[in-house]
């Protein structure tokens, strides 16, 4: 897809590998590598952020031909219970129908007689029936009852099935494609399960779900959270404890689906000046209070401090040694993008994640959802997941306390995309313009939307 070529070597300093080459504990072979795909500068056109006619394209060509992550497994962890998933037009009942992680089954959420859904949401059944006409399935999509039997007689009941979609299963991840010709979900995730291996986010249960309405297109909601280059303007009060110029990118030729992101915490921005290490603990303390605390040595580093202070608390709250956790797995922010739409991280400090999707058929809105992830304690069941706490568009991100300081974060973002939207629509320069670097996972996603559009 790509040619491999070096990052750009005037980066500011210390580099992401440069603060990992002092860490008291070294992170994954992986982590301790760069690639950077080369990709060119070519301007992304701006139409594909409102126009009818690309949004029509993606419902056909990427939302009914990639796979995409449709709930966690502790979102159905009983017999019965299922969720409905909708993305455009298309509704989709994921059902476990049996006790094992394996019983799980994605079907379209209509009824075979005349259309209606069969679920407007999730829940627990014994069996699918419909609220207009009482046709009923059983949870393995068979069939099971036709009130008034004799009036149908030209129905074979063995063909009535309810369509199925293809199921994949990654890290306690429930994964969905419209597409029956596919390929599978281990080879369309390329890299990732290799990366993530020693994360095992299957051992981890979802704390917490929240959901918003986006003024924007789908696309423009990913797109600012995958990338530092705004920090510093957009999130002024991160720059003490967050490291954004210097963050790593990585690409990687002939990977299309996944990208990658490190950003260093416990450092200060090689943009801010006048900013202390003492200030540094003490404004990342007050804006994270997960990593306040007394580390086990007396350390002046303030990152080597809040890493000793995450393994501490993560071994306590997993009810595992963490003691050899990597100072950057225990507190830096780990970011892969699986394309189209999800955005996990990697590591045990910070493990949440994102979703981005069109709301209903509007190319000029977007549901975007953040989850938090906390590990399961040695010899627990995972805990039935909380319902998704939905927002309007006028309602902020700092709603939900739970979030803590992310949602001021994100509602500063939110203020921004809502000009991006407006100022698509009154400029006239008929592409924009992206970083060769510090936006290269931009690029790279547009060029595999690209991929999908072409049919390739």
């Amino acid at each position: 897809m790509n040619n491999h070529r070096k990052p750009p070597q005037n980066r500011p300093s210390p580099s992401l590998q440069q603060i990992l080459a002092t860490d008291k504990v070294a992170p994954p072979r992986h982590m301790l590598e760069e690639s950077f795909a080369e990709m060119g500068n070519t301007d992304i056109p701006i139409g594909r952020y409102f126009d009818r006619e690309f949004h029509n394209l993606e419902v056909e060509k990427v939302w009914r031909k990639a796979w995409q992550w449709a709930c966690r497994l502790e979102d159905i962890p009983n017999v019965g219970d299922h969720l409905v998933y909708d993305i455009v037009h298309d509704s989709v009942l994921v059902v476990r129908w049996g006790p094992n992680p394996e019983d799980i089954s994605a079907y379209i959420n209509a009824c075979l007689h005349r259309g209606t859904l069969l679920r407007s949401e999730g829940g627990c059944v014994e069996q699918f029936r419909c609220p207009f006409h009482g046709f009923t399935w059983s949870l393995d999509g068979c069939l099971k009852k036709i009130p008034q039997a004799w009036d149908f007689e030209h129905i074979n009941p063995d063909e009535f099935h309810l369509p199925k979609l293809q199921v994949g299963l990654w890290g306690g991840f429930v994964f969905i494609n419209f597409d029956e010709n596919c390929e599978s979900l281990e080879s369309y995730l390329e890299i990732l399960p290799e990366h993530f291996e020693s994360f095992a986010l299957e051992d981890r249960y979802k704390a917490i779900h929240v959901a918003k309405i986006m003024p924007c297109n789908w696309k423009l909601s990913a797109e600012a959270f995958v990338e530092a280059y705004h920090v510093a303007f957009a999130h002024p009060q991160t720059i003490a404890y967050y490291g954004d110029s210097n963050t790593q990118y990585d690409t990687w030729p002939e990977v299309r689906h996944i990208n990658r992101m490190i950003s260093a915490q416990g450092v200060k921005s090689p943009s801010a000046e006048h900013i202390t290490e003492k200030m540094t603990r003490e404004l990342m303390e007050r804006d994270t209070p997960f990593f306040k605390g007394e580390s086990a040595e007396n350390h002046e580093n303030p990152r080597h401090h809040f890493a000793d202070v995450a393994r501490q608390k993560i071994s306590k709250s997993s009810g595992r040694d963490m003691s050899e956790l990597s100072d950057s797995e225990a507190i830096d922010l780990i970011q892969y993008t699986v394309f189209p739409n999800f955005v996990p991280y990697g590591g045990m400090g910070l493990s949440a994640g994102y979703r981005f999707r069109p709301y209903k058929d509007n190319p000029e809105k977007s549901i975007m959802e953040i989850f938090f992830l906390f590990p399961k304690p040695e010899g627990k069941t995972l805990p039935k997941a909380p319902p998704i706490v939905w927002l309007t568009e006028e309602e902020p991100w700092s709603t939900v306390e739970e979030m803590g300081s992310a949602a001021m974060v994100v509602d500063q973002d939110t203020d921004n995309l809502k000009r991006i939207q407006r100022g698509l629509r009154t400029t006239r320069k008929p592409g924009i313009t992206l970083a060769s670097y510090q936006e290269s996972r931009i690029r790279h996603f547009h060029q595999t939307l690209d991929l999908y559009i072409n049919g390739e």
